[in-house]
């Protein structure tokens, strides 16, 4: 007997099964709920509903304006009630009492002599700095069970024997603050997997702002913004950012936590269609060092003649630990200074560029280097283009 899928059965029991549709907001609808979670922030922070009124602070009296502005719209407050667990949201339009003493957060602004952006309404949440002074938005991150966890169990599983064995580190969360889908993090002492991020919106400061989904080890997740989980991690004394397995940290063979992450050692490989190129591609190599992430170095690629005019691909990457990163790629540049490439490409606009950091040099041989390097060896060899081989003097 054929055994039978879960949906044969279930039609044959007359059940229907109904896909959860994944409920997407538009970056104006991200802003209001946006807005209205730092009013529940004040809220659960003050433990009242923010008032209007001149013996007020000002952003108590924009937190009351845009909760007015919100309840006013009948589609703002659809689209907050079900996150609404304080029982904030009431139809003034239903209510004797009249809203509060200002229509927009521009009033409020302009009365207090504060320069506030064209829009006024409640859909654009643009924090304010009051007379020089600052004050960080922090966003509430929505916790629920997560109900497909066992499709992630796995890698947690993975990555936590990864840690174990040394393929993986944990370090302090820099002040880049970087963070992209498939980053790994320790916040609070839990494991947390940023499996998801969200179309990008304008938040609360108008700066670029995203909604992401993180799955944490304890089967919970969060949708929380991205500058809110930057912040807990910067003010988290225990916060770590878990590295990607890569090739291995250049002068320790295994980091510790208070190891300074400087950046990352990058190979790349042109895929132009230069016949140059094309004769010696497996031997041509781009060496660069950045503290940033490297797929967002070459991105452009194909436009930026600095990388050939054409796509690269990364075919070897060192992490670096407690490091100058322009010293060191001062070293590598110089080392190899015999065998840089002496080639003349237009860039889009027709001018001519000679670009830098190409290098005749096998991978093999940029493996040794790195590791003469982490062993204080690389004064004691010379790089021979004829041989392609490191002469020891």
């Amino acid at each position: 007997m054929t055994e039978k899928s879960n949906k044969e059965l279930l039609d044959e029991l007359g059940v229907e099964v109904k896909q959860e549709k994944k409920v997407t907001h538009t970056p104006k609808q991200e802003r209001v709920i946006a807005g209205f979670e730092e009013i529940q922030r004040f809220v659960d922070e003050k433990g009242h509903i923010p008032e209007h009124g001149e013996d007020k602070d000002i952003f108590e009296r924009l937190y009351a304006t845009r909760l007015d502005q919100i309840c006013l719209k009948e589609e703002c407050r659809n689209l907050v009630v079900e996150m609404d667990y304080q029982g904030l949201v009431k139809d003034i339009n239903q209510i004797a009492e009249p809203p509060g003493e200002y229509k927009s957060d521009k009033e409020i602004l302009d009365e207090l002599g504060i320069e506030a952006p064209k829009e006024g309404d409640v859909t654009y949440l643009k924090h304010v700095k009051p007379r020089g002074e600052v004050r960080a938005a922090e966003q509430i991150g929505q916790r629920k069970p997560c109900e497909n966890f066992d499709s992630f169990r796995s890698i947690f599983e993975s990555v936590q024997k990864d840690i174990e064995v040394g393929r993986r580190k944990t370090i302090p969360f820099q002040k880049d603050g970087s963070i992209e889908k498939g980053n790994w993090f320790i916040l609070s002492g839990q494991k947390a997997y940023v499996a998801e991020i969200g179309e990008e919106f304008k938040g609360i400061d108008g700066r670029k702002e995203y909604r992401l989904r993180i799955i944490f080890d304890n089967e919970v997740e969060s949708d929380q913004l991205m500058r809110s989980l930057q912040k807990r991690l910067w003010e988290d004394d225990t916060g770590r950012r878990i590295t990607d397995i890569s090739m291995g940290p250049l002068f320790d063979s295994i980091s510790n936590e208070e190891d300074i992450d400087s950046g990352t050692i990058y190979v790349l490989r042109s895929k132009s269609e230069l016949p140059e190129i094309i004769e010696h591609r497996d031997v041509i190599h781009k060496i660069g060092v950045t503290g940033g992430k490297i797929e967002k170095r070459i991105a452009k690629a194909q436009l930026d003649p600095t990388f050939l005019m054409a796509d690269v691909e990364v075919v070897a990457t060192y992490e670096l630990y407690n490091i100058n990163r322009a010293k060191l790629e001062h070293i590598i540049h110089r080392f190899f200074e015999s065998a840089k490439l002496d080639i003349q490409i237009n860039d889009r606009f027709g001018n001519p560029v000679t670009p830098k950091e190409w290098f005749l040099v096998p991978l093999n041989i940029i493996d040794k280097v790195v590791e003469l390097i982490k062993n204080d060896e690389i004064s004691s060899y010379k790089y021979d283009i004829e041989t392609a081989n490191l002469d020891h003097i």
